[in-house]
């Protein structure tokens, strides 16, 4: 199928390493401009590598916090400056902390806030200008599989993923008429670092060894494997482009068939 995507602009955030970096590596293979967004310049500087070794196209790459508001203004400011107006922006950033309710103090909180939820916020705030001025554009929120079935032990996530949810179906409805489609990609257990930390976290709770943790998650899933990031980033392409017109306001879970809600 032929995307679209063919030098368009394409903003992509917490894309050094895991789900953004694959993300990123689709955008490129259709041909987009990407910049590359995270406070680790070592690893975006390696995925920039990793990236135009696999695709023929060398992203940008920009160093910043995702929860500082100025970072974030100045990464647009960038973006726009070297390829334009932004067609698709992925909001992607890593988990708040495990634990449960009585392990987080108002600070915790405010932090998984600021991490999970505004800063979603403060991207599209500051790409929405530059996509009603050119017509249209795609937003793709990424959170969790905790949308459809919180998740023990992760209230923080299982709280603001669920705002992201609700911005998202919210904004779907207000930016129809600029043509700015919005949607939810949420991921079951894909084949990354966060999920290394949870399992090691999960096994360390239940007394038993990583191994053992990932053997009963395989067999929870109906096709009995973690997925792979590219999975997902193909799946994002596609919702971030132009052949993409009509699905808007959705939250799509990339999961396996983990997930038994409807």
């Amino acid at each position: 199928m032929e995307l679209g995507l063919k030098d368009k602009c394409a903003l992509v955030m917490a894309s050094s390493a895991g789900l953004g970096k694959a993300i990123a590596t689709e955008f490129a293979r259709e041909g987009a401009n990407v910049m590359l967004f995270s406070p680790f310049e070592d690893e975006l500087k390696q995925a920039r590598q990793d990236i135009f070794s696999e695709t023929g196209k060398n992203p940008s790459i920009f160093v910043g916090s995702i929860t500082n508001a100025d970072d974030i203004k100045n990464l647009v400011k960038t973006t726009v400056d070297a390829y334009g107006p932004v067609f698709a922006l992925v909001n992607n950033t890593g988990g708040p902390a495990a634990g449960n309710f009585d392990a987080f103090d108002d600070s915790a909180w405010q932090k998984a806030y600021e991490l999970t939820l505004l800063s979603y916020i403060r991207t599209i705030r500051e790409v929405l200008p530059h996509m009603r001025a050119n017509n249209g554009g795609r937003i793709l929120n990424s959170t969790s599989s905790s949308i459809k079935s919180v998740l023990d032990n992760l209230i923080l996530s299982n709280t603001f993923r669920m705002g992201v949810v609700g911005l998202a179906k919210t904004l779907s409805q207000e930016l129809g008429k600029d043509n700015i489609l919005v949607n939810v990609i949420a991921p079951g257990r894909i084949g990354t670092a966060r999920i290394d930390y949870l399992d090691s976290v999960r096994a360390e709770k239940a007394g038993k060894t990583v191994e053992e943790i990932q053997q009963l998650a395989f067999a929870g899933i109906p096709l009995g494997r973690y997925g792979t990031p590219q999975e997902y980033g193909k799946l994002a392409a596609f919702l971030c482009s132009s052949a993409n017109t009509f699905i808007t306001g959705q939250s799509i879970l990339v999961d396996g068939g983990m997930v038994k809600a409807i």
